[in-house]
């Protein structure tokens, strides 16, 4: 049995891209292939009979693809260059970062799946008029089958893109009208820089609302309660502190 047989998991390090390159805008610097078709496509196109192909140095930042067994130790590594460069290449339609993104694009809400398709493509997407904030969280705080894979970059970025700029009233009533997912990604969002830098007038927050972020948060997430306790300032009527 050939030692990558036993690969259940591969770890990519993408390359660095020159600023005068074309890239993909949400393209991650790391990201896992698990897929058990993709992971024998890799080692269907490893390299054979290349004496350093085993010890390429990963430790000083070098990028490159890395396999690993159930145990978690790793098997092999090499740069993803030859007949392996196309399938690491982010701007390849074929390669493996597309196929993440259109699998992620493709599991988006129906209402947002223009919106996913054209970020996916690393093209500016148009407009999503009535897409209500609780379906936007609920796509943040989705359960996905492999969270690190080349699209998890973009399954953070993107709907907080959209919720960056709604209303704190807006996103407050969705909390309550939300489902557990959705408070996952509501929580998410609150405990967020997007949110948290906002003007302390625009931090305040219902009772209601506030209530069921905290209680999911001590839960569920509990590094962010100390900062939703910090930064959710309650209802308008409340006076702010000056410190």
């Amino acid at each position: 049995m050939k030692p990558t047989s036993r690969t259940v998991r591969i770890a990519v390090t993408a390359p660095r891209i020159a600023a005068d390159r074309p890239h993909h805008p949400d393209h991650p610097d790391a990201y896992e292939v698990l897929d058990r078709a993709e992971i024998a496509e890799v080692l269907a196109l490893w390299p054979q009979g290349e004496p350093h192909a085993d010890f390429v140095c990963m430790c000083h930042g070098d990028r490159g693809v890395a396999l690993y067994e159930a145990g978690g130790e790793r098997i092999r590594s090499a740069a993803p260059t030859g007949p392996l460069r196309p399938l690491f290449d982010p701007l390849d339609p074929a390669g493996l970062p597309a196929r993440h993104r259109d699998r992620w694009a493709a599991a988006a809400p129906a209402a947002l799946r223009g919106y996913a398709a054209d970020l996916a493509r690393g093209a500016t997407p148009g407009p999503t008029h009535g897409v209500p904030p609780a379906v936007v969280f609920g796509w943040l705080g989705a359960v996905r089958e492999e969270p690190r894979d080349a699209a998890w970059l973009l399954a953070e970025r993107a709907p907080v893109r959209l919720l960056a700029g709604t209303p704190t009233d807006q996103l407050a009533w969705a909390v309550r009208e939300t489902d557990r997912a959705g408070l996952e990604g509501a929580v998410r969002f609150f405990a967020s820089e997007e949110f948290t830098t906002r003007h302390p007038k625009r931090r305040r927050v219902p009772d209601t609302a506030r209530d069921l972020l905290l209680r999911y948060a001590r839960s569920h997430r509990p590094a962010d309660l100390p900062v939703l306790e910090r930064r959710l300032l309650r209802a308008p009527e409340d006076r702010i502190r000056r410190s």
